[in-house]
């Protein structure tokens, strides 16, 4: 079955206390519009359009950034959930398929959820999301005979019976896109809110003799998200619900409620992780790594059987290959670590391109930036780089080569060479006894 999804995104979320659009607000260090986008995209949505409002430019770029292909109609005024949708009707209402409403604020519908809506669809007009709950609260009750749906009553205008009801409204919908919007089209604002509800449409096509049918999921998946309580409520389910992901895919976690996962983290089976690793945006980690504990991995991918840590910082558009070695206190940036290559600790390794059976000795850093610019270091195959090593950059060394510890290394260094680097070493008798009992008395 076609059809199209409208995301709701047009809120301020003014319990948000931040100028930033409710739907911008991060879940897993990605908006809650990019999960919302990404469940519409993997339940087969064919257009995505967004409906933005407050400072809409923000809620675009975003939405951009998830998809180039995501259409934007801006809700100039707030005025309910159905004339939010109502703002689509230019774009989809000459649609042949059906409509999806979803909500930017609302990240955890799934898209095994939809498939439901979309197969309960086949056998009725409107297919509703609704959920059980033993506190209903402000939730929207459904009023229903069995699975088919005549009314849903907003909980402000919910008589005293009514409020007893505890089958909810999740507020996501699935009907014939025509449809939707000639409903859309008759609904008025006669309500406690003065605004114009999107779940009117479900009485007036029940009224009309049109079918609607309710499909229900797990009450987590309907969580929306309107104060930083919230939102951190929520990127707590999250994390729970990731590490439980990767761990029935074989992933193993030393100390689970430790490890932080992003949006978008890829790891492979037989990989393990030790306590206190944040895996910030684009991480790929592939099967049979090791990340030990209290590291920091962003933009980057780390190869099979590779290890990382402790304590080691893996910053954006670093590659380690298979079995390589980033030690304890180690930072990488920009660079690629070339097969069973080792930087096994206190280095910075910035801009850089190191081959295969490179051994980078402790205290090692690529000076990649002058200033203006930054420079890149190669560091060929087999080449050892002794401890306390400057590579001034932009230079090379060659494959089979050392560089002496402490050395300063400003030229290219040939294959299989020594490189030595530093000012020769003078002892001058009896001068450092001399020197330190100068230095006491000047201290008294």
């Amino acid at each position: 079955m076609s059809f199209s999804a409208i995301i709701l995104a047009a809120g301020k979320g003014t319990r948000m206390r931040s100028d930033k659009p409710k739907v911008l607000h991060k879940i897993g260090n990605s908006p809650m519009l990019h999960h919302v986008m990404d469940v519409a995209k993997k339940a087969g949505a064919k257009r995505t359009v967004i409906v933005a409002g407050y400072r809409s430019n923000l809620v675009t770029g975003a939405a951009k950034t998830f998809s180039s292909e995501a259409e934007i109609v801006v809700q100039q005024e707030q005025l309910g959930t159905g004339h939010a949708v109502k703002q689509a009707k230019d774009l989809l209402n000459n649609s042949d398929g059906d409509l999806l409403v979803l909500y930017g604020d609302t990240p955890f519908i799934q898209p095994e959820t939809i498939s439901k809506m979309i197969k309960t669809r086949r056998e009725c007009d409107i297919s509703v999301l609704g959920f059980n709950t033993e506190e209903p609260s402000m939730y929207g009750r459904l009023i229903a005979n069995g699975s088919n749906i005549s009314q849903i009553v907003e909980a402000k205008d919910a008589s005293e019976e009514q409020l007893k009801i505890t089958l909810c409204n999740s507020g996501v919908i699935l009907g014939k896109a025509t449809l939707i919007f000639d409903l859309i089209s008759k609904i008025k604002n006669d309500n406690a809110s003065n605004e114009f509800y999107l779940t009117d449409c479900i009485e007036l096509a029940s009224k009309s003799g049109f079918k609607c049918s309710v499909v229900l999921c797990d009450q987590q998946e309907t969580i929306g998200v309107n104060s930083l309580k919230e939102l951190a409520q929520a990127e707590d389910l999250f994390q729970k619900s990731k590490r439980v992901e990767f761990m029935d895919n074989g992933v193993r976690l030393h100390a689970a409620d430790t490890v932080f996962f992003s949006f978008d983290t890829i790891i492979g089976p037989g990989t393990e992780i030790e306590q206190n690793v944040v895996l910030a945006p684009g991480v790929t980690i592939e099967e049979n790594a090791t990340i030990r504990a209290f590291s920091h991995l962003e933009g980057c991918h780390i190869s099979s059987g590779s290890r990382v840590g402790p304590y080691a910082r893996i910053r954006p558009d670093t590659v380690l290959s298979e079995g390589s070695v980033v030690g304890n206190f180690v930072e990488v940036k920009k660079s690629v670590i070339g097969p069973e290559s080792k930087v096994n600790h206190l280095s910075y390794i910035g801009d850089a391109k190191i081959g295969e059976k490179v051994n980078i000795g402790a205290g090692t850093i690529t000076c990649n930036y002058d200033g203006v610019n930054k420079h890149k270091t190669d560091i060929k195959d087999e080449a050892f780089i002794g401890s306390n090593t400057m590579l001034v950059a932009p230079v090379t060394v060659g494959e089979k080569s050392v560089t002496a510890s402490g050395s300063v290394v400003t030229k290219d260094v040939p294959d299989e060479a020594l490189a030595f680097g530093r000012s020769r070493q003078e002892n001058k008798i009896g001068m450092g006894k001399k020197l330190m009992n100068f230095l006491r008395k000047q201290k008294k």
